[in-house]
């Protein structure tokens, strides 16, 4: 009877614990999404009540008006051409990269290979600081060109750990018997190791797609001359400490579309809302692949 009694009430105890861990996890969901429902929702209500702050929780006068204003605005145009063609050549060079140098340095029989891994290791931990990288990039000509987006993030050392991880997991059986079939290492690579790979390949995607969407200092760095080339980030920046500036230009436009009256707050929600969207839409569609890949290519050191 006092074991029913001990087991009885460590389930009491345990329905209280999970009430409350799940109404926790409840709070906290809703607090990273309040930020960006409320953006959302003072970007299409009226926007004379959201210069008066009283759209809190529900959106009124709704309409799309103010992302139909922001297309008279090129630079937003030309800044969202460059970090859509960063995030996706920049990723995919990146992928292909990490793919490939993990692939390598779990080859026994390459020379060298723990010294190489541990040195791409080290450079995770340390590095020359932020004017040494600065003068590197500017003596191999990256600055004010779009390449010094792409070349300095092709090697991401905790990517190719990932890759190098999940790699291992895969049975060597398979690459014994594609050698046994004639194959090279090129063609094992290609034939068996990518197409297994996909899990851990779309995980380190989904960290190089953010990290080039939102890159923000780069941009301000490197290309200081060359306004054509800002990121949507860069721009936002500029955007918000130029607002006022740039609520006139809009308003001066003669397209019927832009007759609604805009405020600076309106335009900082607006514009800040389309550099949130792109990646809020595509995150979902990656995230089966992302929970089995950050833990299949975590297991091992």
């Amino acid at each position: 009877m006092a074991r029913k009694k001990v087991y009885k009430e460590i389930s009491v105890f345990g329905s209280i614990f999970d009430i409350f861990n799940h109404f926790g996890f409840i709070l906290f969901t809703l607090a990273c999404i309040f930020p960006f429902y409320y953006l959302f929702i003072n970007t299409i209500s009226d926007n004379e009540l959201v210069a008066r702050g009283v759209i809190n929780f529900l959106p009124q006068g709704i309409h799309v008006k103010n992302y139909i204003a922001l297309r008279t605005v090129n630079d937003l145009t030309k800044s969202f051409v460059v970090t859509t063609a960063r995030s996706v050549l920049g990723t995919a060079l990146m992928v292909l990269a990490s793919a490939f140098i993990g692939y390598l340095v779990t080859k026994k029989e390459m020379k060298s290979r723990k010294f190489m891994y541990r040195f791409l290791i080290i450079t995770m931990y340390f590095n020359a600081g932020l004017i040494p990288w600065y003068l590197n990039i500017s003596m191999l000509g990256l600055t004010n060109n779009f390449l010094g987006y792409i070349i300095p993030s092709i090697i991401a050392p905790f990517n190719i750990i990932l890759v190098k991880t999940y790699i291992e997991s895969i049975p060597s059986e398979l690459e014994e018997s594609a050698f046994i079939d004639g194959a090279g290492y090129f063609k094992v690579f290609t034939s068996i190791i990518l197409p297994l790979s996909k899990p851990i390949l779309a995980t380190i995607a989904i960290f190089g797609a953010v990290g080039h969407w939102n890159s923000f200092i780069d941009s301000i760095i490197l290309m200081q001359n060359a306004p054509n080339l800002y990121t949507l980030q860069h721009r936002l920046y500029v955007y918000l400490t130029t607002a006022s500036n740039l609520e006139q230009i809009i308003q001066s436009s003669p397209a019927s579309a832009v007759q609604h009256a805009l405020n600076s707050k309106v335009l900082k929600y607006t514009i800040s809302m389309v550099t949130i969207i792109p990646i809020l839409a595509v995150y979902p569609f990656m995230q089966k692949y992302f929970q089995k890949g950050i833990m299949l290519g975590a297991v091992k050191g």
